[in-house]
């Protein structure tokens, strides 16, 4: 049995692996977005469904299962960077699958989405 725990440990350290944020993606804190704003004029789109309450600043809300619908509505320039958010985080992370597979290369979502946001002290409109 000792023996076969160091390789037992290698495989879940290995299997774990592929479960890793994809590449195309980057996730930023509550804080972190905060202060981009603050800096930038950004593209913020909230993907929860339902329709939530949404972040000041929000440029659109696009249901996540919906984004090829909406292609339209998401910049030309496919290096414009997007920033995400849902509730929790999920659907954010689904919604830059749909726009890297729509040609999107600068994704990023909130991690914690509003839920963080609003833990952070920050304002969300009514």
């Amino acid at each position: 049995m000792k023996k076969k725990y160091p390789i037992m440990v290698f495989i879940f350290i290995v299997t774990g692996c592929m479960f890793q944020r994809p590449e195309y993606l980057t996730v930023i804190t509550a804080p972190e977005l905060n202060r981009i704003m603050q800096n930038e004029d950004i593209f913020l789109v909230d993907v929860h469904t339902p329709e939530q309450r949404h972040i000041k600043g929000t440029d659109f809300f696009i249901p996540y299962k919906e984004i090829e619908k909406y292609k339209n509505k998401f910049p030309s320039n496919r290096n414009t960077a997007i920033y995400l958010y849902c509730e929790a985080g999920p659907m954010g992370n689904a919604a830059a699958k749909a726009l890297y597979e729509l040609g999107y290369r600068y994704l990023i979502n909130l991690e914690g989405g509003t839920t963080a946001w609003k833990k952070s002290g920050f304002y969300v409109e009514p």
